[in-house]
């Protein structure tokens, strides 16, 4: 059983998912990349399996608990006091894998989330109601970006040159890039991986473009 935080009020179910949640961010990592590390199935922890079919509150197991402790390097005592931070700045936003983002029905035309399939991660708090996060796949965007890491884009947010954009384009292509220049025109981009060439598109072949605004590095 988990050690319940000094309160005249009992544990949540609600309490120790956000802890679990506020785990896999000190470790960099999204709640599913979090069950891969401590051994278990990757749907462990993500919120489809939180809740029953029927409506029931499903709870960690008191194992699987111990095992993201151990694969965190974490402490029961620290855990403790995750369950706590209830003050501590944080937003709930969906999450999908980068992979995913390019495939139809995960954004609107305005490039918002949308549709099914999105998890949901807890993250530092954004003023854009509409911010998401995306988890890293594979080494297209070293050294900036590693597989596991997870970005939270903002479609709200300004962008100038020099900030770090995720941009789809009609044809569907999804990439992270930086943004070098953009006219009523172009849009002009450099790759975070010199591996990789800088990107030109015309202005009618972009869907959207949103700033990053953080990564769990």
């Amino acid at each position: 059983m988990v050690k319940q935080p000094k309160s005249s009020r009992p544990l949540t179910h609600a309490q120790v998912w956000a802890a679990l949640d506020r785990l896999a961010e000190r470790a960099g990592l999204s709640p599913s990349a979090l069950a891969k590390r401590s051994g278990l199935d990757p749907t462990t922890f993500n919120r489809s399996k939180r809740v029953t079919g029927d409506g029931r509150e499903r709870w960690p197991s008191t194992e699987s608990v111990s095992k993201a402790l151990a694969a965190t390097n974490t402490s029961i005592d620290t855990f403790v006091q995750l369950i706590g931070d209830g003050g501590r700045a944080a937003q709930s936003v969906p999450l999908i894998g980068f992979a995913q983002a390019g495939a139809g029905g995960y954004f609107d035309d305005s490039g918002f989330p949308a549709g099914k399939g999105w998890d949901e991660v807890a993250l530092p708090a954004t003023n854009d109601e509409h911010a998401y996060a995306l988890e890293i796949e594979g080494d297209s965007m070293k050294p900036a970006y590693r597989e596991g890491d997870i970005i939270v884009v903002s479609p709200g947010t300004p962008i100038r040159r020099g900030d770090r954009v995720v941009v789809r384009t009609t044809g569907g292509e999804v990439m992270v890039k930086e943004l070098k220049r953009r006219t009523a025109k172009l849009l002009e981009l450099a790759s975070l991986n010199p591996a990789h060439e800088d990107r030109t598109f015309d202005a009618e072949e972009v869907e959207w473009i949103a700033r990053i605004v953080w990564a769990s590095q």
